[in-house]
């Protein structure tokens, strides 16, 4: 469970490094947003990230569950 935090926080601490870098750029990516808008293709880009990052944390969650199993069946030996 403390890999599943620590990944967890990890996590946290790159997205809102990512979210200021981001909104830094202010009125230079005007284009390529008006562009994306236009389209549609924002919300397909959104979408792919945010499966992504719940598989992530899915792959996270279950390969902390397994080695929580396997540390259990090691101290009975």
């Amino acid at each position: 469970m403390q890999i599943l935090k620590k990944s967890f926080l990890l996590a946290l601490i790159l997205a809102t490094g990512v979210c200021s870098r981001l909104f830094a750029q202010g009125a230079a990516s005007k284009g390529a947003e008006d562009f994306m808008n236009s389209n549609g293709k924002i919300y397909v880009v959104v979408a792919v990230v945010v499966l992504i990052v719940i598989a992530l944390f899915a792959y996270l969650f279950y390969l902390d569950r397994k080695i929580a199993r396997m540390e259990k069946e090691h101290d009975q030996q």
